[in-house]
């Protein structure tokens, strides 16, 4: 079971990989907004990093508070970044999935087991809610991208 949540946050499966549908993105189409779509490809990266980051919080803090809901989970809707921004962004989503990735591979957690400060939600839900929302942007990432012909070559 281990192996197969690492396969599925690795964005393998069914799923588009994270580094696969951002690779060669165009620095000059960042803070771009889709028609009819009210954020940015880049304010979509922070939502995931937002959302990812709180998830792993909550699972190992029992005293983390999290961003206000839905408010909290997105950037302000007129912010832009540049191309440091934009790597920090990736960064942050890389670096705290793999967090989640050793949560997934921690052999001591029970991951049926309910979180200690958490009753009713359990290692394994946080660790598939990650995988779950991650898929879900990626692939909304990935579309929008294709909508506007930002791929290499199109």
């Amino acid at each position: 079971m281990r192996d197969r949540l690492v396969y599925v946050l690795e964005g393998n499966g069914a799923h588009m990989a994270l580094e696969e549908a951002v690779a060669d993105f165009p620095m000059a189409e960042i803070n771009t907004k889709p028609p009819n779509v009210p954020y940015s490809f880049w304010h979509l990266l922070e939502h995931i990093r937002i959302c990812q980051w709180d998830i792993l919080e909550f699972t190992r803090d029992p005293v983390h508070v999290s961003p206000e809901f839905p408010v909290g989970l997105w950037p302000a809707e007129d912010a832009t970044t540049d191309a440091a921004g934009w790597n920090a962004t990736l960064d942050a989503i890389r670096s705290d999935l793999a967090e989640v990735i050793a949560l997934a591979r921690d052999e001591s957690l029970d991951l049926t087991a309910e979180l200690p400060h958490a009753p009713g939600y359990t290692y394994l839900r946080e660790i598939l809610l990650v995988a779950d929302h991650n898929a879900y942007h990626t692939g909304e990432f990935a579309i929008l991208r294709q909508v506007l012909g930002l791929w290499t070559g199109s």
